[in-house]
Order: structure tokens, then sequence, then C-alpha cells
């Protein structure tokens, strides 16, 4: 725990990356943090699209307030939430789930047709936005395990989403990007940001013991 600690103190959001690419095998543990992230009813509600082509970073860059990270990175991971909850994608979950346990609960069954009963019904613009916060569960657990990588992770919300859903073809398979994560290694020498200090809010202004 303490490691991990050590780790969180020392990520900051680098504000100028220096190209380098960062190994396959620290990228795949990346996504696997993101991947065993928890979300409401275990249904991971979102995809992630890793972007290595060079391209399609300069195209993203000028929808994103022509930040350098996005195309200065070795990976752009973008984070897409359902466009809308459906019986389908429900059913989907809740069946590979009793695949892999190999049986059936009744109140886990039950569970299903709640949700069935629920999710689909309601506004396409709610559904998303808490498709949205469970992308973001994963998006953290991916920021920690880079920073336990030693791999510099830049959380950005600063983009225009309908024009990278377009660059990237999201709306067509039901998706809508929602954050992204360039990762890579900070260039210190450009970066404003490297050697101040961080700044968090004390424990006692943003903790409450009830």
């Amino acid at each position: 725990m303490e490691a991990l600690l050590d780790r969180l103190n020392w990520r900051y959001a680098a504000k100028a990356m220096n190209g380098e690419k960062v190994a396959q095998e620290k990228v795949d543990r990346i996504l696997e943090a993101a991947i065993l992230a928890p979300t409401s009813s275990g249904l991971q509600p979102f995809e992630i699209f890793v972007v290595t082509n060079q391209e399609v970073k300069e195209q993203i860059r000028p929808i994103a307030w022509n930040q350098s990270m996005i195309t200065d990175c070795s990976h752009l991971l973008v984070f897409a939430a359902w466009d809308t909850y459906t019986a389908e994608r429900i059913n989907t979950m809740f069946d590979l789930t009793n695949e892999k346990r190999g049986f059936t609960n009744e109140g886990w069954e039950n569970y299903r047709q709640m949700l069935l009963s629920t999710y689909p019904q309601k506004d396409e613009e709610e559904n998303f936005q808490h498709a949205a916060r469970q992308a973001y569960i994963a998006f953290s657990m991916a920021i920690a395990q880079a920073a336990f990588e030693e791999v510099d992770a830049t959380p950005i919300e600063g983009f225009d989403p309908d024009e990278l859903d377009k660059i990237l073809n999201l709306r067509e398979k039901g998706l809508r990007s929602c954050v992204v994560l360039p990762l890579g290694y900070r260039d210190a020498p450009k970066d404003w940001l490297v050697n101040l200090v961080k700044v968090r809010k004390s424990k006692e202004d943003l903790v409450t013991v009830i």
C-alpha cells in the first residue's frame, strides 16, 4: 500500500511528452487494471480504444485544444461509454457471467429481470451519463496502474467529443467518447508543471468522519 501511495505522489499530469514508446507489457497491465475495475452491476458499459497510429493522433490533436501530449504520447487511450443500455447489452453480460461461472442463480436471474425492466426504458442521455461514470472508474484504475508502472498518464477532458466520435466512428458502434488518457514519458525540459509541488486539499478539509 505504501508503495502505491509513493507512486501516486510521484505521478502528475504531464504537460509534455517525449515520444518514447511504452513497453507493450506495461500497456497491457494498465489495460488489465482498467478491465478489473468495479462497475455498476458488473456491466462494464464502455470500451477502450488504444490509438497508436500517428496519423489518427494528428487528426485528434486539433479537436483536443492542440495539446501536444495527444501526438507525443506512446499510446492514446480513449474511453468510450455505451450510448445507452439495451436489453441485448444487459443480457450479453449476464449470459457471460453464467457461462464463466458454470451455473445459474435464481437471485442473479431476478436481478437481470430488474435491470431489464429499468434501464432500457430510461432516457438515453441519462443512461449514457451513468455508463460514462463507470468508464471513469476504469479510467482511474488505469491512471493508478500507470503510476505503478512509472508511466506518465495525463487525464484529458479538453476535447470535442462529437468530433472524436466521428474520427473513431464511435456512434456507429453505439458508443460516445468521454475521456482520453495519453500514456508516455514526461519531457521534463519542456514541461512547466514537472517541478511544481503537488497541491491537494488536506485530509481535514476533504474527509469527514461521521
